[in-house]
């Protein structure tokens, strides 16, 4: 089929990108400090497949892993380790040749520790799992006939549009995230307006004293 690029055609996909962690057994990992066992993951909306259009993801660890750049060609996409601590994750996605699709590069922190939301570790739930995943979509804007078709051939169901259990991505849960990120920008320029207003207040007195000093000096 023609790489030909189609014109005023836009494909998002849905994919859901993260990890999950659990506390080790001691001693599980002999003559380790190793902590914790954890898998980073990338996959399609509601486990939808992506093997279609990604040939390989390759997980970039940190440089303290042997061999920290991880190839995984098939699905899932997935890699399980074992480690200590946190840092950040690359995941880079690599599309089928044939798409004539650039790379996509994601940035993952990988969480071990259940946090308290004043950011202390939570000591309460630290044997169970912990699950750090975020939703995201991949924009193909003009995609190849030959990708275009093969979204075609492999719909995408989108968000649903409340969250369960099983699956917190929604239509919902994207509408309270903006009132979250609305709510906190109010809040932010509701502090900028008050610490703007204090600065002018204390520049205004500033010049008072400045030109007090200036005719006592006369």
């Amino acid at each position: 089929m023609s790489n030909k690029r189609t014109k005023g055609v836009t494909v998002v996909r849905p994919i859901v990108y993260g990890n999950v962690a659990t506390l080790l057994p001691q001693k599980k990992v002999p003559d380790s400090d190793h902590t914790h066992k954890w898998t980073v993951s990338v996959r399609g909306l509601n486990n939808e497949d992506i093997s279609f259009f990604v040939k390989k993801v390759t997980f970039k660890l940190h440089e303290t892993y042997a061999n920290p750049q991880r190839v995984v060609e098939h699905p899932p996409f997935e890699l399980t380790e074992t480690g200590w601590g946190e840092f950040e994750l690359t995941i880079k996605l690599q599309f089928v040749p044939e798409s004539g699709e650039k790379p996509v590069t994601l940035y993952h922190n990988l969480r071990l520790h259940p946090y308290e939301e004043d950011g202390s570790i939570s000591t309460a739930n630290k044997n169970k799992p912990v699950q750090s995943f975020q939703y995201d979509e991949l924009v193909f804007t003009e995609p190849t006939e030959y990708l275009h078709q093969l979204f075609l051939q492999h719909p995408s169901a989108g968000l649903q549009p409340r969250s369960t259990p099983t699956n917190p991505y929604s239509v919902q849960a994207e509408v309270d995230e903006i009132r979250k990120i609305e709510e906190a920008t109010k809040k932010v320029q509701e502090q900028l307006t008050i610490y703007k207003n204090k600065l002018e207040k204390t520049t205004k007195e500033l010049d008072e004293v400045k030109a007090e000093l200036e005719r006592v000096k006369k």
